[in-house]
């Protein structure tokens, strides 16, 4: 049975998704409703990673069970010297590039736990697949907040 590897990609891809949700926020500080959304909603995807650690020990799988927090010191710093080079985005089209990176990420994440939640069901892992029914909506509606927003600022950003 390979449904340990689909945990250990969804522990991934959670992971990756906190920590994209986390460096949007703090490149967006001045945007009051764009930094504290993707805070409150990367907090679904650390409580995503908590959760596949514990279930990954049934599945004889070692999982880090805290997620990896704020963006690295590295990813930080290279923001940093891309905006000292002159190489940054105005505003605007920088959140609507972290948008559709937002978008990209928690859609294959959404993805991720399709798959899962099939394995579970064709493997009759009860536990496993009531965690994918019971997590997967709240990446649904990150990938629906990234739309929404992409949406709601692409018109006034890449009209002006």
């Amino acid at each position: 049975m390979k449904l340990h590897l689909a945990i250990e990609e969804l522990h991934r891809s959670e992971n990756h998704l906190a920590g994209a949700l986390l460096a949007m926020s703090d490149r967006h500080k001045a945007d009051h409703e764009v930094f504290h959304v993707a805070r409150d909603i990367a907090r679904w995807s650390q409580d995503h990673v908590r959760a596949l650690a514990r279930i990954g020990g049934d599945f004889g799988l070692d999982l880090e069970p805290e997620p990896k927090g704020d963006p690295t010191v590295l990813e930080k710093a290279r923001q940093k010297a891309s905006d000292l080079l002159g190489r940054s985005s105005t505003p605007g089209m920088l959140l609507l590039a972290d948008l559709r990176h937002i978008y990209r990420e928690a859609s294959g994440t959404s993805l991720d736990w399709e798959l899962l939640a099939q394995g579970a069901q064709g493997a009759r892992k009860k536990e496993l697949l009531e965690l994918a029914e019971r997590c997967h909506p709240d990446t649904l509606r990150q990938v629906r907040w990234a739309n929404a927003k992409l949406k709601e600022s692409a018109t006034q950003v890449l009209v002006s």
